[in-house]
């Protein structure tokens, strides 16, 4: 994953509150200091979980 790829949410409670949105990524991913990888999410405030985006295939 890497800036400007199209995502959507999956398996979360965002998921759910915006279920058919493509989001963009604006950052590439990175490791918190616990080891969950987050990335930036255009129009979203805060580093947002990997394991809760699934890559939108063009």
């Amino acid at each position: 994953m890497e800036i400007g790829t199209k995502v959507i949410m999956v398996n979360c409670y965002e998921a759910r509150k915006y279920p058919d949105k493509v989001w963009v990524t604006r950052s590439n991913p990175w490791e918190l200091g616990h080891g969950a990888k987050v990335v930036l999410l255009e129009g979203k405030s805060g580093g947002f979980s990997v394991d809760c985006l699934k890559i939108v295939e063009e």
